[in-house]
């Protein structure tokens, strides 16, 4: 590691012996070489490392330091929600969730709607949602009723396509910025409600997909999501509730319907 921390530019020698390219340090440079240790069994990468050691002044250094926390624990963040999902599947088999079917009227809404990537979607929804909801609170207008979403079929078949979040409202916002204002067209659909981060809906969305397949009761159309209990009700993702709908064409009486 000294040679390749030589190599790069990160800690070099005082002298090196040109027979036997030994490394010859200083005692003050031990300090340094602790200060790299630890950076990187922190998983810092090396330009940040040479950001610190370089720094001009302690508040450009613990800028640095600052910023790769916020990493490292925005990844011990992704590593819980995947141990538990983990553990939820090896737990085995769930109590079978519940399918409604409901008739959604034509909704007057605020929304921000954009083609995005599959990958993007839980970062680009944080940002429409907050938007929007800034401009609401702005202009005084409270929404009648929970945000919502709705996802075109291209966004999960070619992880790429249109994707909209609204709020559903009486009053006619000003549009500002990206937020328009439109009607989100009427649908029937087979629901079900998930519980917990939005990052786990896959299994519940495979639950409803593979519900609507077996009574083969799917139509063309967007899949819609309401968000019942979310981020600005409370940060504990526990609590989050989301209500997932699929178009269909009702063929019977709505009710729910065990998987």
């Amino acid at each position: 590691m000294l040679r390749y921390y030589h190599e790069v530019g990160l800690l070099e020698p005082i002298d090196v012996d040109s027979d036997t390219g030994c490394r010859l340090y200083a005692t003050e440079q031990i300090v340094t070489g602790q200060i790299i240790r630890r950076f990187r069994d922190l998983d810092m990468p090396l330009d940040d490392i040479h950001a610190v050691l370089d720094a001009a002044d302690v508040e450009t250094r613990n800028r640095v330091i600052t910023k790769h926390l916020a990493r490292l624990e925005s990844n011990l963040a992704r590593t819980r929600q995947a141990a538990r999902s983990l553990r939820d599947l090896w737990g085995g088999p769930q109590a079978s969730p519940t399918i409604h079917h409901r008739y959604i009227a034509d909704t007057s809404a605020a929304l921000i709607t954009d083609i995005v990537d599959k990958g993007d979607t839980l970062n680009w929804f944080q940002g429409a949602i907050g938007e929007l909801a800034a401009t609401l609170t702005a202009q005084d207008i409270t929404p009648v009723g929970p945000a919502g979403g709705v996802y075109e079929s291209e966004l999960f078949t070619e992880d790429r396509g249109r994707a909209t979040i609204f709020y559903p409202c009486h009053s006619s916002p000003w549009p500002v910025g990206r937020v328009t204002i439109a009607v989100i067209p009427s649908a029937e659909l087979a629901t079900i409600t998930h519980t917990g981060s939005h990052a786990d809906c896959d299994r519940s969305y495979g639950a409803l997909g593979a519900y609507v397949t077996r009574h083969a009761l799917a139509v063309e159309g967007p899949i819609r999501e309401y968000y019942l209990v979310g981020p600005a009700e409370t940060p504990d993702e526990s609590f989050w509730r989301t209500e997932i709908g699929w178009p269909i064409y009702e063929t019977g009486q709505c009710g729910p319907t065990p998987v």
